[in-house]
This record gives C-alpha cells, structure tokens and sequence, in this order.
C-alpha cells in the first residue's frame, strides 16, 4: 500500500480484507453520509461495500482510501472503474466527518482519488451528493454541491430521491393496473424472485444495458453498457455475497421478446426497506403504458413476498416526467435530492 501525508492528514489505500481497516473507513464513510439525513439516509452497508471492494467483478473494479488524523479516520473515499464499457469514466466518491470538515481533508483525499483515476486512464470522471429536497434543484448552499463545484464539477443531472411507504391498497393497484391494461393487450407479464430465468437472460441483459442511454440522463456522458450475460451473472453472484435479492417484472411482446423491465432490490442489512433500481421501456413499445404495468407488478410481488417491507426508496431525473409522473401515481413523495455531477480532466 502506499501512503500519502497531507500536513496532519494521512491518505492510505484500504485493504478490503483488513477487518481493522475497513471497519473504521467504514464508520467514517456512513457517519458522515447519514449526517442530518434521517430516514432519507440511503447509506451502503458494510457488507455491500466490501463485497465491491474485496470480489472481483468483470464489470467494474473499485478501490478505497481512507484519511487518517492520528489514530482516527475521518475521511473515506473510493473509485469504481467500468472494465466493459465506458473506459474513460471513472466514478467517485469523498465522504469527511462533521467535525472534521473544512479543514482540507475533503479536497486532499479527492486529490488522491482523482490521481488514481488519471492512473487508469479515465478521463470523466463522475460523483453524486445527496442534499435537502428544499434547497431546489441546484443545491445551492448546500455543502456537497458546493465542494464539487469549488473544485470543477459541474451539477449536469438532478435527481430526486423518493419514498413509497407500503403497503399500496390493493385497491389503488387494481386501479391502476386496470387503467394500463387495455394499452398493451398484446404483451405478455412475468415477474420472478432471484437471478433472471435463463430463457430470458440475453433479453434481459440487452434491455438493463441500455438503461444508461435511453432514459433521460442531462448531459451525463455515458456510452451504452455491455449487453453481457456474463456481466449478468457475474452481478447477480456478488449481489448475493451483498445478501441482497432482486424482485423483477418485464413485459414480453408477441413473438416473446423482453420490451419492457422494473426491479427492485431488498437487502438482509435493512430490515423493511426496498430500492427500486431501474425501469424501462423499449423505445419501439412506448405509448403502452408498460412501465407503469411492470411498476404495479413488480410492487405486488413485493408486496406478496415481503410483506416486512414497509417502505420503498427511489431516485428519479427531475427531466424523467413520464416516470415522475408514474411513480407519483403509485404513491412516492419527494424527501430528498442526488446531484450528479462531472468532471473532464485535461
């Protein structure tokens, strides 16, 4: 490992597999990601964590560094870099503890990490900061978006953390379900628990690819991902090592081809909560109100096989009106905001 001093700040790579080390760039990274969050907090547990640092992943590969003042750590960051598709973003992420902020530690640990990316090879480099909903879309003022300013990032996607608490009647979703129906008479439902079913795996894995792409992102700059169904099960392995499970639902056309998905994700760590990860429908099959059909059934099967959960956590672009709309109609409200934010380097 090599280790960085910057005046009292110690910046050293993290071994994943080092019980000690991990644990206290962990504590550094989740206080100060829940600080004034509440229920809002969407922080990644241990395990997540180091199961992303510590397997290897033909997808990605991610790597952490802690700051050190004497004997405590006080700031935690790392980088994921794709190894498919994208290879000249990097993403990134700082996190410094309440009482140790606007010391400098946040700008010489996001040094480090920009350093590292520019070892790689990346060039784009991405990173997210979570902020109070009623600070408006920019976050001015707000901490987070203020640093990433400050140091050349620039805010191009605003996105809107929001939370379903459940269980929706079974009236509202018969509603709603009965209301899409007559659009897409000619597709076909299924939802399923677990690993995608192997006759929709290379469907499966050519939709989720183009979720980058096909909804609405600002000015984020991303390339379509790698319609792997190796990087598929390569995925669902480690989100099993995570110990999360996927809940899914798409909508098959006619000749049985996956147009249309919605998943969302439960994790032994956070006990009756859920996070919706994506949904999409194929560009050629909008118009049939198939995500909110694949919403509706992917809710009742969650709803059906845990019914512990009592609430769900998503995220949408504010520029994402349709599925805005739809989440609305399902019950979400907003509690939160996500800047993404860019930086090229020279």
């Amino acid at each position: 490992m090599r280790t960085t001093d910057t005046g009292a700040l110690e910046i050293t790579e993290v071994d994943p597999h080092d019980e000690q080390a991990f644990t206290a760039w962990y504590a550094a990274y989740a206080e100060a990601e829940s600080h004034g969050r509440g229920r809002t907090a969407a922080v990644w547990q241990p395990r997540e964590l180091q199961v992303m640092l510590a397997e290897p992943s033909i997808r990605r590969r991610a790597r952490a560094w802690a700051g050190r003042v004497g004997d405590r750590t006080v700031a935690a960051g790392w980088i994921q870099v794709p190894l498919l598709d994208n290879l000249e973003r990097c993403e990134l992420a700082v996190q410094v503890v309440p009482a140790a902020r606007r010391r400098g530690h946040g700008t010489a640990l996001l040094a480090r990490l920009e350093e590292m990316a520019a070892a790689e090879g990346r060039r784009v480099l991405g990173a997210e900061s979570t902020y109070d909903y009623d600070a408006g879309p920019d976050g001015a003022g707000q901490p987070g978006p203020e640093f990433a300013r400050a140091r050349g990032y620039a805010l191009v996607l605003g996105d809107v953390q929001r939370i379903l608490d459940l269980p929706v009647p079974a009236d509202v979703l018969d509603r709603l379900a009965a209301e899409a129906a007559p659009h897409h008479a000619a597709y076909t439902l299924r939802s399923w628990v677990g690993p995608v079913p192997d006759d929709l795996l290379v469907g499966w894995a050519d939709l989720t690819s183009s979720l980058m792409t096909e909804a609405p992102m600002g000015e984020l700059d991303f390339e379509r991902e790698s319609a792997s169904t190796e990087a598929v099960r390569d995925a669902e392995a480690l989100q099993a090592l995570q110990g999360r499970t996927k809940l899914n639902t798409v909508a098959l056309d006619a000749s049985g081809e996956v147009v249309a998905y919605s998943d969302l994700a439960t994790t032994v760590h956070e006990p009756g909560r859920a996070y919706q990860w994506g949904t999409l429908v194929r560009r050629d099959h909008r118009g049939h109100r198939l995500g909110m059909a694949v919403k509706v059934a992917n809710l009742r099967l969650l709803q059906a096989e845990r019914p512990d959960i009592d609430h769900v956590v998503t995220y949408n672009a504010e520029v994402n009106a349709h599925m805005v709309a739809v989440n609305e109609r399902l019950g979400f409200r907003p509690t939160a905001r996500l800047g993404e934010f860019q930086k090229r380097l020279g």
